[in-house]
């Protein structure tokens, strides 16, 4: 099973929580979204622009009846393991993303990692990610699809803060914070190191 195969297999499962406590989140695989706008010229004062897009593993999208859509979350998928340029890719791929949309949200799952952590290329140069996930098997666990779910609506609430935030700033009306934190939350699960074993080889 590749990347593409198995971002499609976990789609539908996705869609189905999170249906569960919100109707208008749509789940997508492969949705292609746009990470610059660069102009080519200038009609008097209207720029002429062409627009450049990433493919990506997973989108979740806020939709409205008139069909007018709004991309909240990124989750980029990768299976058994992820080397340093994957990181550095993904991760700047987050920063273009976010540089068109300031309040989308942008993480990693990885899948089919057995009992091996996280690893450490990730923390180390995964600079735009706002969350980390990894499953040991294709199919996660009861707790692991929780901790998942769990994470997506935690985002998409941070998602409309955030662009409360920035959008809102001139209203009279907005709400005015005196205080922002951006806590670090980890979580340890069984791995090949806390069983007191060495992996084979580095993943």
């Amino acid at each position: 099973m590749n990347e593409k195969s198995w971002s499609n297999s976990i789609v539908g499962k996705i869609q189905k929580a999170i249906d569960q406590y919100e109707a208008n989140l749509v789940v997508k695989s492969g949705q292609r979204l746009p990470y610059a706008y660069e102009i080519l010229k200038y009609a008097g004062q209207e720029p002429e622009v062409t627009k450049t897009v990433y493919e990506t593993d997973l989108l979740i999208y806020e939709q409205w009846p008139d069909q007018a859509w709004k991309p909240r979350l990124i989750i980029e998928v990768k299976i058994n393991s992820v080397n340093t340029h994957d990181a550095i890719t993904y991760s700047q791929k987050a920063s273009a993303h976010k540089t068109v949309h300031p309040y989308l949200r942008y993480g990693i799952l990885l899948g089919n990692r057995k009992h091996y952590a996280l690893p450490g290329r990730l923390f180390r140069h995964g600079a735009y990610f706002d969350f980390m996930l990894s499953w040991k098997k294709f199919n996660p666990s009861p707790d692991e699809f929780k901790d998942l779910i769990d994470l997506i609506r935690s985002e998409i609430k941070t998602s409309r803060n955030l662009e409360e935030i920035i959008f809102d700033s001139r209203n009279q009306n907005r709400k005015r914070y005196t205080f922002l934190h951006r806590p670090l939350k980890l979580k340890e699960g069984k791995t090949l190191s806390s069983r007191k074993k060495r992996p084979s080889k580095p993943i």
